[in-house]
């Protein structure tokens, strides 16, 4: 009869070797998930990035063909409708771009960058520079021809002859 009670009083539960052996396994999986999710994820900012200066050189043309005596916009948030609903286009607020993109300059910027635009009569200057492990690690930049170029070292573009020396975005 001892016996038969040793074995109707089974215990639950999993021991000590199994349950180190499932958080090793778990240890094992993030180590190999983590760096390819931050590859993704710097990956698919640099792609939006991209994305958003060819976007913001398209506005540039656009606020060109409407206000051909102003020339190409100032600034970026005079592509964006300066807060104002309904917008009321102008040569300060054209109603071209989002007021979330119009108000990108400064952190926290979209996507882990900050995006400029300087415009004056003759061409323009469209920048998109990483704020500090949110971004990827290289800047972007587009000019009246409208061609995306890549700063490799990430720094920010500051002049039209200094983005026509980076190579174009593949």
């Amino acid at each position: 009869m001892h016996l038969q009670n040793k074995l109707s009083h089974r215990q639950n539960g999993f021991s000590l070797v199994e349950l180190l052996m499932v958080v090793a396994i778990l240890l094992v999986i993030a180590a190999i998930a983590i760096p390819k999710y931050l590859q993704a994820r710097v990956a698919a900012n640099e792609a939006a990035a991209i994305s958003t200066v060819r976007t913001l050189a398209t506005a540039e043309a656009a606020y060109l063909n409407n206000y051909p005596t102003v020339g190409y916009a100032a600034v970026l948030s005079d592509l964006g409708s300066g807060g104002v609903a309904p917008c009321a286009p102008g040569p300060s607020s054209a109603c071209l771009i989002d007021d979330t993109l119009a108000n990108a300059s400064v952190a926290p910027g979209k996507h882990g960058y900050v995006f400029t635009a300087n415009g004056s009569f003759g061409t323009f200057l469209i920048t998109a520079v990483p704020l500090s492990n949110l971004g990827g690690p290289r800047s972007f930049c587009v000019v009246a021809d409208n061609i995306p170029r890549v700063n490799p070292a990430g720094t920010p573009i500051t002049s039209v002859s200094g983005c026509l020396g980076f190579q174009a975005v593949q």
